[in-house]
């Protein structure tokens, strides 16, 4: 059983959305029972509010200079092993998401829930709600390359991601990459031998903005959707 859960969120310069997504958060801890659980904001090379409207929040901050998500996310990990080195590695559940990312109050209770019927970690789906910063156009194009969002699912998304903290050591934990930390954590589990459930059925909604925090992340897909289809800028 699920003892503990850790909330990792990395932030590089989020003053203006990371307080929605840790009011999120926090709703869906109040959701959850079972579990004690941490928020983890790691400020990356941040030169705004991000630190100060966390800790205003009630998160742990760690403040870092990497400016690489990699890193972020995995000193975010490293502070949730400390804070829970008491307990079974096994009973330490990790989740991760992003500071333009509103979570729903369900998400960790779902989390929990397989975790404890024996998932070793969960790959969740996103949607966007917001697509004020783009054409028309883009919108169907997304859906129809993301697919129906039933059942399973390809995709990997550090905004919706979970672990079971003995899972994420024996696969070595996040690596210091700048983008994609997110893929290359999911095939490391799974060349580990753990249990990975790829669901729609646990999903979060991100921002849609143009510019992105991490190099080909989830912005990076969207521009590279509109630059699929002529007349779409």
């Amino acid at each position: 059983m699920i003892k503990a859960v850790g909330v990792v969120i990395p932030a590089h310069n989020e003053e203006d959305l990371l307080p929605s997504c840790l009011a999120a958060v926090r709703r869906a801890a109040r959701m959850l029972t079972t579990a004690s659980v941490q928020m983890v904001v790691v400020a990356d090379a941040c030169d705004d509010r991000t630190a100060e409207l966390a800790r205003q929040a009630g998160a742990t901050v760690v403040e870092i200079g990497d400016r690489n998500v990699g890193a972020a996310r995995d000193a975010g990990v490293r502070e949730v092993l400390s804070r829970t080195r008491q307990l079974d590695p096994a009973a330490v559940w990790l989740a991760t998401t992003d500071a333009d990312t509103v979570v729903p109050a369900s998400w960790l209770r779902q989390h929990v829930h397989y975790a404890d019927s024996g998932w070793d970690a969960v790959v969740g789906t996103v949607t966007v709600t917001d697509w004020a910063q783009h054409p028309p156009e883009l919108p169907p194009l997304f859906r129809e390359h993301y697919g129906d969002g039933q059942g399973t699912h390809r995709h990997v998304h550090g905004a919706n991601l979970g672990f079971r903290a003995g899972a994420y050591l024996a696969a070595g934990g996040f690596g210091p990459a700048h983008t994609a930390e997110d893929h290359a954590l999911v095939e490391s589990l799974g060349a580990a031998g753990s249990r990975i459930l790829r669901t729609s059925r646990v999903s979060v909604v991100t921002s849609a903005r143009r510019h992105s925090r991490a190099p080909h992340g989830f912005s990076h897909l969207l521009s590279t959707l509109a630059a699929t289809q002529p007349g779409i800028s």
